[in-house]
């Protein structure tokens, strides 16, 4: 299985990490480890994260207050969002087609 990310959810990873660097160094690198490791999880067993609908998971990160939103197919794990726990809940719904 490979994976991808939505491009707006790429652009929400790089501004997380990004946010995180700024205020703590080697944050960043931390959150975009977790990320990382979140990601080959679900390649592995893709099924972990919480159904939101029939086509759509979301999995909580460990340390941070980010969810993973995304969907799979049998060879592919799409990232559709990485949004922060706390903040416009639903806001990435329009991604899900594109």
């Amino acid at each position: 299985m490979r994976y991808e990310f939505h491009p707006e959810a790429e652009q929400e990873f790089v501004e997380a990490a990004a946010y995180y660097e700024r205020n703590v160094r080697g944050l960043g690198e931390r959150f975009g480890s977790e990320v990382r490791h979140a990601i080959e999880r679900l390649l592995e067993y893709p099924e972990l994260g919480s159904p939101i609908d029939a086509d759509l998971r979301r999995l909580l990160l460990t340390r941070f207050p980010y969810f993973l939103i995304y969907s799979f197919t049998a060879d592919l794990l799409r990232v559709v969002a990485v949004a922060h726990a706390r903040r416009r809940p639903g806001y990435w719904r329009t991604r899900v087609n594109r």
